[in-house]
């Protein structure tokens, strides 16, 4: 019997593409399912991150018109990884597998085709893989690119170019659903499950419509949650970093023992005042990691829910 498919949507006001997008997630989930690869029974989940504009409003009267569109809404926005989130689990349940990919149609659909090829090859994870950035600015590319590189430097395991576009199995949902982190990063999450995976690669398109919601700043931003959430390098390197400062210190003080007791001794207020302001200057910048990590430690204690569902476009069962 073939498998039933529910490609998961995060979408934050995307009232200007999601009119575009929609049937060509709707185009992909019939010619799949017409080529017996999944079952009829496949659905396209919206997830509704808090968008301001008319995006729930489409995702409801999407749902109406054909019964492979269904959404659900959360009761505010609390960014793609928990809307991400949010539809995984919701489906974990009622699918054998998952696609989720971002709504502006940067990520080639036609991926999926293969993508579903791999699971029914055995594999359980598929990462979709950017083979190509050649649509975004060189600015937009670097920085990506470093992204990736700067995670692995800093020991998050990670899959380079992928972003969240990627096919998992129920099996391996159920276990993702055991990771309990209120910081999120799916990323390097997902490798951490294990199971058999393979990666397929496609070339990024432009965005179809409306306006990137990942900009710079909220690019440095992931980066930092990914780090502090999957790694603890950072905390090593200021070991590493303090230790050498120690050394450095320490020779220091003995050069200025053995010049004091040879009477060379000369006051000089410039020196002094380099070496306490890059000491005090280290002492911050660790200050600021170190604290980093308590900040996630203090949110993952209160064990708040990761995501709130308010509303669905289907009556659930009582």
């Amino acid at each position: 019997m073939p498998p039933i498919l529910y490609i998961v949507i995060p979408c934050y006001n995307e009232q200007e593409v999601l009119p575009v997008t929609a049937p060509m997630f709707l185009e992909k989930i019939n010619s799949l399912s017409e080529k017996g690869k999944i079952s009829s029974e496949s659905r396209i989940l919206f997830v509704n991150d808090g968008s301001k504009d008319k995006t729930w409003e489409i995702i409801s009267e999407l749902s109406k018109q054909d019964c492979h569109y269904i959404g659900i809404s959360q009761s505010r926005n609390r960014g793609h990884q928990n809307a991400v989130l949010a539809g995984l689990m919701e489906a974990k349940d009622r699918c054998d597998i998952t696609i989720s990919i971002d709504c502006d149609g940067q990520d080639d659909i036609n991926a999926m085709d293969q993508m579903v090829d791999e699971y029914l090859g055995g594999c359980e994870i598929v990462y979709g893989v950017r083979s190509s950035r050649e649509t975004d600015t060189f600015f937009k590319r670097f920085t990506a690119q470093s992204f990736y590189k700067f995670l692995s430097a800093m020991g998050a395991e990670v899959i380079y170019n992928h972003a969240d576009y990627r096919l998992i199995s129920a099996r391996a949902l159920k276990e993702l659903a055991n990771f309990k982190e209120v910081n999120l990063f799916l990323r390097g999450m997902v490798p951490l499950v294990g199971f058999k995976s393979t990666s397929v690669s496609y070339a990024r398109a432009e965005r179809i419509a409306g306006e990137s919601h990942y900009p710079f700043k909220k690019m440095v931003g992931l980066a930092m949650d990914g780090i502090t959430s999957l790694s603890v390098k950072p905390l090593r390197l200021i070991t590493s970093f303090g230790v050498i400062v120690a050394l450095l210190s320490f020779i220091g003080v003995i050069w200025a023992i053995v010049t004091a007791l040879r009477g060379n001794a000369v006051a000089g207020w410039a020196s002094m005042t380099c070496i306490v302001c890059f000491v005090s200057g280290v002492q911050l910048i660790c200050l600021g990691i170190i604290g980093e990590y308590i900040g996630k430690i203090y949110m993952e204690t209160k064990a708040r829910p990761r995501y709130i569902i308010s509303e669905r476009t289907w009556e659930e069962e009582k």
